[in-house]
């Protein structure tokens, strides 16, 4: 099987989502897409003009970038704006540091060298490099992409910086919110594994929409638990962090190295059981028998994760019903014959009638011994 056959994963990216929807199907994924922002075109960003043409107002002492595609995507939009030999001008009597290697080589393409850069990536260490050289006085531009970072440029001012700001590549919310409002619903229905980010803006925003929504706590819940959240670095972490929610990175802020992160750690969460003489694997939405994958449709999938919970037990018809409800996500009663449909239903998905034990007047089981 591949890696992630049988699971699927939600994709919040308005930039790269196809790049990275296309590397999770190739390992086996099914893929929702709901774009959670809509990134403003720097041509039309009147806030990035006025921030720079204040910013060549006066000398530059020192230049960081942190992203690659943000610096280069600013000195683009100055190039159209006849403000980029001025901008490059400034920078080039500044000492210029690189948070990764992404944004070293958008400063080489600018025709500029950079000072430093910490071998780590992480914006910590950049600013204790920063802190500990001095900046006192020092008027300090500092490229953003998309998010602010308060921690950083709080404490270079209360250092006695001035630091100006550049917001490159600023975030709203989608131009359409229907598909992140069909992910979101996907999600709080059981069907999706794990939630995907590449940006802090993305992350920020669905939780933002799922608090408009009144579902932020029914959100927050299932991601603290049933869903893996993947984040591709640190910095896109931050908004839920904040908010208690656990989440995996890859060790290099790549979007291959996100796909390749829950390759492996979606398969390690399966549950593994021995029924009936076979091996079942529960992969999210569908279930390996002897490793042959066969879906399974969501209630009876449900069930089986309740019966799955319970090993070799008997689990009743009254707490399936419940199980069924809470799946349908109705609060009234649940049709009676609900559990010997979706019974019936499961085991034909299985293909062996025989795993799902029926105990009369007590309930159903999976045909494994209890411990």
């Amino acid at each position: 099987m591949l890696p992630l056959a049988g699971y699927t994963v939600g994709v919040t990216a308005a930039r790269r989502a196809d790049e990275l929807g296309a590397l999770l199907e190739r390992r086996g994924a099914t893929v929702l897409h709901g774009p959670a922002i809509r990134i403003i075109p720097l041509a039309d960003d009147s806030e990035l003009l006025r921030t720079t043409r204040g910013l060549l107002t006066g000398p530059v002492d020192v230049a960081v970038a942190t992203t690659g595609i943000g610096f280069r995507g600013w000195m683009e939009a100055a190039e159209g704006w006849g403000l980029g030999d001025e901008l490059r001008g400034a920078l080039g009597q500044a000492r210029v540091l690189a948070r990764g290697p992404k944004a070293k080589g958008a400063i080489r393409a600018a025709g500029l060298v950079e000072h430093w850069s910490p071998e780590s990536e992480a914006s910590a260490e950049l600013l204790a490099y920063l802190v500990e050289s001095g900046v006192d006085g020092k008027r300090i531009v500092v490229q953003l992409h998309g998010e602010p970072l308060p921690e950083f440029v709080d404490t270079l001012r209360a250092a006695g910086a001035d630091v100006v700001e550049i917001s490159v590549y600023r975030w709203t919310g989608p131009a359409d919110p229907a598909p992140l409002e069909r992910l979101l619903d996907s999600v709080l229905a059981g069907q999706v594994d794990a939630l995907s980010f590449t940006s802090a803006p993305a992350a920020a925003s669905v939780l933002r929409v799922a608090e408009q929504g009144g579902r932020l706590d029914e959100l927050a819940g299932l991601l603290r638990s049933r869903v893996l959240v993947a984040c591709v670095g640190s910095i896109t972490a931050g908004p839920l962090s904040r908010n208690g929610i656990p989440v995996i990175q890859p060790v290099r802020a790549r979007i291959g190295a996100l796909a390749r992160e829950l390759s492996v750690a979606l398969p390690a969460r399966a549950i593994r059981l021995p029924v009936g003489g076979k091996a079942l694997e529960l992969r999210g939405q569908a279930v390996a028998v002897d490793g042959v994958l066969r879906a399974v449709p969501p209630a009876p999938m449900a069930v089986l994760r309740a019966l799955a919970e319970s090993p070799g037990h008997v689990l009743s018809r009254r707490t399936l019903l419940g199980v069924l409800r809470r799946h349908s996500g109705r609060t009234e009663p649940v049709d009676e014959h609900a559990v010997e449909t979706a019974i019936g239903r499961l085991r034909a998905a299985l293909g062996e009638p025989r795993l799902v034990q029926t105990v009369v007047k007590r309930g159903y089981r999976l045909a494994i011994e209890p411990r």
